[in-house]
């Protein structure tokens, strides 16, 4: 099987496995019990928030651990907005619907949204965000897009939310893990999780500035008290035992130079058997491990599951939203053309693909694809 799915593809290492085992068979305790095992316990998930922040070079205190990605998001958009009387939030289209959806609810419940007009590619228009953020409360743009790889101008848009005192909230799930994060961090409050860098499932992370006032959304005295529930001992060792590997990874930019190249070589094979397909967002700068291609008059289920009988796991946007037959609301949101955006299918590397694995997936992908055109009527 060859795993060319954001979340399949990344496996957890075997020193990831051991330390989640290791957690269940001797830190099985719970962590804020005072007794000595209790505490033995403790020191897991202590040293594995010593791991996450030395990910992104900031102070262990200000890190939280949540049960995922998006409880980390709601954590941060809900604890801010929680904290005003008329909170408005800005933010876009482009989001992952753990973003997405949640502002569409808060925006039922009362609270201004402004969403930020993107261009083809998916980036934010720039211009267009400075009078947005006037008199808003909290900005949530994600670094990387999920579906298309294309990388936001954090930097920028943290200094316009900086200008006006806006709390900036970035979803780095693509890209904390993948890409190294500048010191200080361009951002107020960031959420990743680290079964996107090999590490397990259940587990998110929460980073929020120290002086940024958040009010928790699951009330209790764990976690500092920004999240209440007794901690997941064993995803958290985990977690840090993959955050502690994705250093070692991002200290050598030869790798992601090697990985990238993989990426465009996909790319190029596919393209030149299939030249009306298109790469969406190919325009954007991109993470090195994300490629979206759209392929005429096709159905993105047909070709998901004529892959998988051939062995090559992919998916059509967020795997989060496998089984919906409607095109990506993120490629619509773009400009895509529906004709295109039913037909695109997201293809994603890990740190572990190889080059024999994407010539094999670029070889099955051409043949799946002619195979179901000649299957068309008037074909």
């Amino acid at each position: 099987m060859i795993y060319l799915d954001n979340n399949a593809t990344t496996r957890p290492s075997a020193a990831v496995v051991a330390a989640v085992h290791g957690a269940l068979t001797e830190y099985w305790q719970n962590p804020s019990s005072i007794h000595r095992p209790g505490q033995a316990a403790r020191q897991q998930v202590e040293l594995a928030r010593r791991d996450a922040a030395e990910l992104l070079g900031v102070s262990a205190r200000e890190v939280t651990f949540t049960s995922g990605g998006t409880e980390s998001i709601h954590l941060a958009i809900r604890g801010v907005a929680a904290t005003v009387s008329k909170p408005v939030v800005v933010s876009t289209r482009v989001e992952h619907s753990a973003v997405r959806d949640l502002l569409e609810d808060l925006s039922r419940q009362g609270v201004e949204v402004r969403w930020v007009p993107v261009d083809a590619a998916g980036v934010v228009d720039v211009e267009q965000l400075g009078p947005l953020l006037e008199g808003a409360t909290l900005a949530s743009i994600q670094w990387a897009n999920n579906e298309t790889g294309a990388v936001q101008p954090i930097e920028q848009i943290h200094a316009l939310c900086r200008a006006r005192a806006v709390t900036f909230h970035c979803d780095g799930t693509q890209w904390i893990g993948k890409e190294p994060t500048p010191s200080p961090l361009p951002c107020d409050l960031l959420t990743f999780s680290p079964h996107k860098f090999h590490g397990p499932k259940g587990v998110g992370v929460l980073w929020a500035r120290r002086g940024v006032g958040i009010r928790p959304v699951v009330g209790g005295s764990q976690e500092l008290g920004r999240r209440g529930g007794t901690e997941n001992v064993p995803g958290i060792a985990g977690a840090g035992v993959a955050c502690r590997e994705a250093r070692a990874f991002l200290a050598d930019p030869t790798a992601r130079e090697r990985l990238g190249a993989l990426r465009d070589r996909f790319e190029r094979v596919v393209l030149a058997a299939l030249p009306d397909a298109v790469v969406n967002a190919a325009t954007a700068k991109r993470l090195w491990n994300t490629t979206n291609i759209a392929f005429p008059r096709l159905e993105a289920e047909a070709i998901l599951l004529l892959l998988s009988e051939r062995g090559v796991c992919a998916s059509a946007g967020a795997a989060c939203s496998s089984g919906s037959l409607d095109p990506s609301p993120v490629l619509l949101a773009m400009g895509v053309p529906p004709e295109l955006a039913h037909g695109s299918v997201r293809f994603s590397l890990s740190r572990e693909t190889t080059g024999a694995e994407v010539e094999e997936a670029a070889a099955i992908v051409i043949d799946c694809v002619r195979r179901l055109r000649g299957s068309m009527p008037g074909a």
